[in-house]
């Protein structure tokens, strides 16, 4: 792996990082938010969702007009939350698992909660690793086996799509978020058109 670069040094970002059911979004968010030099907060969309108690719309057990509506409603408060960091001077990450196939989950609300400087950065790791991550999780956050596979499958269609994609299936977390901080460098200076 090649040396570290100047990476984002003290801008004021928003990021979201997307990827598949054990790809380790919240966990590179979360270090990669602690290590910057600037104030920077991190916003997970599984985290926000589950503020709800009572009534929860649980997308495993089947995606209907329920859990869309929170879903919605999880974005739109991630996306003020982000919008009110950016306005007193502080970066966010945000982390979810937008699908490439799926508009009502797609870039697109993130783009209107967030705001056209959005940095959309795809972590997408090898099957195995996602599976062997996704065991290792407990409560309502571990997937069947068969989901994972199915959502990883699905994530493939972010080849191909301009936005950066970083296979950290042989990275740890510390290396993850060097290459992620390395990656937004580079789309600060050259936006990916999305």
């Amino acid at each position: 792996m090649p040396p570290a670069g100047p990476g984002t040094g003290t801008a004021t970002l928003a990021v979201l990082l997307i990827g598949p059911a054990g790809a380790g979004k919240t966990t590179v968010a979360k270090l990669w938010a602690a290590r910057r030099r600037v104030p920077t907060a991190h916003v997970s969309l599984d985290d926000v969702r589950e503020w709800v108690c009572s009534g929860f719309a649980d997308p495993q057990a089947g995606w209907n007009d329920q859990s869309e509506a929170q879903y919605r409603l999880a974005r739109r408060t991630c996306g003020f939350a982000a919008r009110n960091f950016l306005a007193n001077g502080i970066s966010c990450i945000l982390d979810d698992a937008v699908f490439p196939d799926r508009p009502v989950v797609g870039l697109g609300g993130w783009k209107r909660h967030v705001g056209p400087g959005l940095l959309p950065v795809v972590l997408l790791p090898g099957l195995e690793v996602v599976l062997e991550r996704n065991a290792a999780r407990s409560g309502n956050r571990r997937l069947s086996d068969e989901e994972v596979a199915r959502i990883h499958g699905r994530m493939a269609g972010w080849y191909g799509s301009g936005l950066p994609i970083i296979d950290n299936s042989t990275y740890d977390v510390e290396t993850t978020a060097r290459v992620l901080d390395d990656i937004l460098a580079r789309s600060l200076a050259s936006p990916p058109a999305w």
